[in-house]
């Protein structure tokens, strides 16, 4: 019994007196806090697609939303109101749009690190000026930063404004 309790004690210390070199530092997180923040950022524009800007318009990411050259930018434009629960009902874009003579346009985006341009795409042969204010006037759009490690590692369905708006602070 004694050398069994004598072989424990040395084994004891033994294992709770070795040391040695401290492993290399790891990456610091985002927040430097959980070492990990993969919450989105938004913010929201009302604009005018007006003939003298061609149908587009440049939108400044707002510099209190932290960039990264790997985050996917998203754009969402209002779509309606539900009738029923007054919400807002939003669709990624680019989204196409049929006039009553039959065309079709889409409104469309793309970006850069900081800014979003925001544009009616259409034929060559689609004639704007047969656009409605309605289609041009006020339309309010939501730009979405993601963080594209996020969006690789999980199962986010992009297209689905509700599941998005979760990681978005």
């Amino acid at each position: 019994m004694r050398k069994l309790a004598s072989l424990l004690f040395a084994l004891t210390f033994i294992l709770t007196s070795c040391t040695g070199d401290q492993g290399p530092p790891g990456f610091d997180g985002q927040d430097g806090l959980d070492g990990v923040n993969f919450v989105g950022q938004s913010f929201e524009r009302t604009i005018d697609f007006l003939p003298e800007n061609n149908y587009e318009e440049y939108i400044v990411i707002p510099s209190s939303i932290d960039l990264y050259d790997t985050d996917m930018t998203l754009a969402y434009v209002l779509w309606e109101q539900d009738p029923v629960t007054g919400n807002d009902v939003w669709r990624l874009i680019p989204q196409t749009i049929f006039t009553d003579s039959g065309e079709l346009f889409q409104y469309n985006y793309d970006y850069s690190f900081d800014e979003v341009r925001l544009f009616i795409d259409a034929p060559t042969s689609f004639d704007f000026n047969s656009l409605s204010s309605a289609a041009t006037l006020n339309q309010t759009f939501r730009i979405v930063v993601l963080p594209v490690d996020f969006v690789n590692s999980s199962d986010l369905d992009i297209t689905n404004y509700d599941d998005v708006m979760e990681f978005v602070e």
